[in-house]
């Protein structure tokens, strides 16, 4: 970890690159050659940790702001962001309206996979899996830009010459899915399987190409191509479930076995997760009244994820242990853990669930609860206690997974969103489930149109 951020924070020329920069808000530049970059094997990874720095910016607070904000799981005391997302009052003016740093990612990416394979003379493993990483961090990108506000301009090429097309149309997200879902199958079959030490779990691999993939195919609702790639997840022996004591290191020291893909921080490129849930009354969010309802008799996780002491609490001990009460508001250098085996396998319940295959459904579930210390539950049971299995899943990926950046996500995927939602802040039209284009890309882009909604 600590070579890895070496390298990151030593990429001076290449982070004052054109490909750092925003490419659909910068002006036309003559002409800008990658090659003067992009010289040797060691440019070229170079390169590619480049595109995980800018993902560090990308995701530091928003994986929250995008995943959780808009949700039934938290609650707000602060103005700015959080309040917009909470009373769903989103302007084309909210911070986590702006897409700069996903395109940065992008923008890096695209320049790493045209130029890697000009620095080596032949095709070799190592130059395609250099590209494999560039084109699933790609992916990655455009995955949350299409599920953050639909369409939106795809781009693949590096921006290098004005006889480039500067200003770009939105493109369909059904196109953009799919160039997603082609890039992480390129990137299923080229990654490497695995890194040395921690680098497992921050650098992507084919596990972590298969797991995204899951989430990609279950937001198109394709749910046999779900079981097919989070069977690949399962399979790897690279991915256990940890045991309920050690399952707060998850989050508190990361790296663990049943972590896929980890976004890496230090105390040098740090994490929002203190100002986001760790600072009691002054972060951005603490957990809501319906979410402290929400859990089962017994439940194990219900201590390591809340101050339960507190019959108002403000603190989300999730990401720092429990008792945690430090109200430092210093950044953190806490991991950013984002995608893992439950996750993975409460997926595939809900696919074999939507496939009718109810049985399989469960007993993926039931792993889970299991492990919480909550009894089992067949369909009968599942039926009484929440309505539907599905609805069963839904819950129980509300507990497990919560506030890791997935409920609202969650909510969209499902259809849920509108109900759920509704009662708490008037949400009624599924237009609005999408987020305004911020004003600073419309201004400077006279070819994109506001979502519908926030015309």
């Amino acid at each position: 970890m600590k070579n890895f951020k070496k390298i990151i924070t030593g990429l001076i020329v290449l982070l004052t690159l054109s490909c750092s920069d925003d490419i659909l808000d910068n002006d036309p530049i003559s002409s800008f050659s990658a090659q003067g970059f992009y010289q040797t094997s060691a440019d070229a990874q170079a390169g590619v940790y480049g595109i995980y720095d800018a993902l560090q910016s990308t995701f530091r607070t928003n994986f929250s702001h995008w995943g959780e904000g808009r949700a039934d799981a938290v609650n707000t005391n602060h103005s700015g962001d959080p309040l917009a997302l909470q009373q769903n009052t989103l302007s084309k003016a909210i911070t986590s309206a702006r897409w700069n740093n996903i395109y940065e990612t992008i923008s890096r990416a695209n320049y790493a996979i045209k130029y890697i394979p000009e620095v080596f003379e032949t095709e070799s493993e190592f130059s395609l899996q250099l590209i494999a990483q560039a084109r699933a961090l790609r992916a990655l990108s455009y995955f949350y830009a299409v599920k953050i506000w639909g369409d939106v301009p795809l781009v693949t090429e590096p921006y290098e010459s004005v006889d480039q097309e500067f200003f770009i149309d939105k493109t369909n997200k059904e196109e953009i899915l799919d160039q997603v879902i082609t890039d992480l199958i390129f990137a299923s079959e080229y990654c490497r399987e695995t890194f040395s030490g921690d680098n497992t779990r921050i650098l992507f691999t084919q596990g972590a190409a298969n797991a995204l993939l899951t989430h990609v195919y279950m937001w198109r609702k394709d749910y046999e191509n779900a079981i097919v790639s989070a069977e690949k997840v399962l399979d790897n022996n690279l991915y256990s479930l940890v045991s309920m004591s050690d399952w707060s290191k998850i989050f508190t020291s990361g790296y663990s076995n049943e972590s896929i893909f980890e976004i890496g921080y230090d105390d040098t490129q740090t994490s929002g997760l203190r100002t986001l849930y760790a600072v009691g009354s002054d972060s951005d969010y603490f957990p809501s009244e319906s979410f402290r309802n929400s859990f089962e008799d017994g439940d194990q996780r219900k201590n390591l994820i809340y101050d339960t002491s507190n019959s108002d609490p403000r603190k989300i001990w999730k990401f720092f242990g429990e008792g945690f009460n430090d109200e430092s508001a210093e950044p953190s250098s806490n991991n950013i853990v984002l995608l893992r085996l439950a996750d993975i396998i409460l997926l595939k319940a809900e696919a074999h669930n939507q496939l009718n295959q109810v049985d399989e459904a469960l007993s993926l579930l039931n792993l889970i609860r299991n492990r919480a210390g909550i009894p089992q539950l067949n369909e009968t049971e599942a039926v009484n206690l929440y309505g539907d299995v599905a609805a069963t899943i839904l819950h129980e990926r509300s507990i497990e997974l919560s506030f890791e950046g997935h409920r609202w996500f969650d909510l969209v995927r499902t259809g849920n969103a509108i109900n759920v939602m509704n009662p708490i802040n008037g949400l009624s039209d599924e237009a609005n489930l999408v987020w305004p284009l911020h004003e600073d890309a419309l201004n400077k882009n006279p070819k994109l149109e506001q979502n519908q909604f926030y015309n």
